[in-house]
């Protein structure tokens, strides 16, 4: 097994442009000077006050959100150097929970199929196996019975339940 941190961030600054009709007035320093190491097989949590920029950073990790500045390493390598087909394979290899599930939760979807979601675009298993995957993923987070909970829809769950539901689609992949 290779050494070292899994995730590492040096001096990650991710600024957006306030923008005044047609010219930049400012900036948004949405998230300012971050370095932190992510160990194999870690879990962090990242808290802060609302609008602190923690969805953004955690949009940055997943090469979802261009930095200003700063690396984002992952296993060693600059995710800034990687083809949109390597930042698949290590979106695989990671979960994120955002902090509002119904908002990242497809209204339009059971929760079948946002939790099997990350199985059929990453093409793991067949439909039998993703059937049972999802159903395990169901229990492990406490929606039981999961063949309950797998035709529901997000509106007609609580909020611990949504929040449930994107942990399970978080760990489905087993990052």
């Amino acid at each position: 097994m290779p050494e070292g941190p899994l995730v590492r961030t040096e001096d990650l600054r991710v600024y957006f442009p306030v923008r005044k009709l047609f010219r930049t007035v400012g900036y948004v320093r949405a998230v300012d000077g971050v370095s932190l190491s992510i160990g194999r097989n870690e879990t962090v949590a990242l808290v802060g006050e609302s609008g602190s920029g923690k969805t953004t950073f955690g949009r940055a990790l997943l090469g979802l959100v261009r930095p200003t500045s700063g690396r984002i390493l992952f296993d060693g390598t600059d995710i800034a150097s990687m083809s949109e087909k390597e930042l698949k394979r290590v979106r695989r290899r990671m979960g994120i929970v955002f902090q509002d599930p119904y908002a990242s939760l497809n209204p339009t979807f059971t929760v079948y199929r946002i939790v099997e979601e990350p199985l059929v675009v990453n093409r793991i298993g067949t439909k039998e196996e993703r059937r049972e995957m999802v159903m395990r993923a169901l229990e492990e987070v406490k929606l039981n019975p999961p063949e309950f909970f797998a035709s529901k829809y997000p509106h007609m769950l609580s909020g611990g339940q949504r929040q449930r539901v994107a942990i399970a689609r978080a760990i489905i992949t087993r990052p």
